[in-house]
């Protein structure tokens, strides 16, 4: 298995085989406005041409229409005929959009040498939880490969820890960047990664949704420092740079 990631929580997995984009957020720095009131978005550009970000790319995943996840700029740069892989509540929009060969993931799917399912998330609490809509993650496996539990946006909840524990994955890919709006937390925070952490045995972890977008608290130095603090390893929770390649 080999994770790059590209910026925010878009990723490229090479797993089993299959190259597999997830969350095209796709635009230049700036392109998108401000969401915290502190400087337009994405903070940063992606570290390679959305042409070489694309190269070879056979399945798209795509976990919910947040902007920061898959915006004008992923809409019209993914090809139309790319399979996609959605939440039922997103497909209509996205063929609305001109594509071609998405489909729901509600269920287990087989594709070429991997199974892919749907896990749930919880983009929030209270109030704003209505306003954030249908969120996924999903469960990577295959033989030969680790199992991957990639959580998307969402908050810690009794759910997640319950499907750590059942899975119990050896990879779990954490957005841990402490998005908030209105005052409340859309995603983990620091505190809230490493409490997961408690629960996933020997478990990888992999914390990205970091230092691209306004609206982001938590940075990669002060979930390490939380880390440190919590005497976690730095082989065991990863908090890749922007374009860094990950092999395990």
């Amino acid at each position: 298995m080999q994770l790059q990631l590209l910026r925010n929580a878009t990723l490229r997995l090479n797993y089993a085989g299959r190259t597999i984009l997830v969350d095209p957020c796709l635009g230049a720095k700036g392109s998108l406005p401000t969401v915290a009131g502190i400087q337009a978005n994405p903070t940063v550009d992606l570290p390679v041409t959305v042409e070489k970000l694309l190269q070879g790319v056979e399945l798209t995943v795509i976990s919910h229409l947040h902007p920061d996840h898959f915006d004008p700029a992923g809409i019209s740069h993914l090809p139309k005929t790319m399979p996609i892989l959605c939440h039922p509540a997103h497909l209509k929009e996205i063929e609305e959009h001109g594509f071609t060969a998405a489909r729901t993931l509600t269920e287990e799917v087989v594709e070429g040498a991997l199974t892919i399912a749907p896990t749930t998330g919880q983009h929030g609490t209270g109030e704003i939880l209505a306003k954030m809509g249908t969120v996924m993650g999903f469960i990577l496996k295959a033989e030969n490969e680790p199992t991957v539990y990639w959580a998307g946006d969402t908050v810690l909840t009794p759910e997640v820890i319950e499907i750590v524990r059942k899975i119990r994955p050896d990879v779990i890919v954490t957005h841990s960047g402490a998005a908030t709006l209105a005052n409340t937390l859309l995603l983990m925070d620091d505190a809230q990664t490493i409490e997961l952490y408690r629960h996933a045995g020997e478990a990888i972890f992999i914390a990205v949704h970091m230092e691209a977008f306004d609206h982001c608290a938590v940075t990669r130095d002060r979930l390490r420092a939380t880390a440190n603090l919590a005497g976690i390893p730095s082989h065991r929770l990863l908090i890749p740079a922007d374009g860094e390649q990950i092999e395990l």
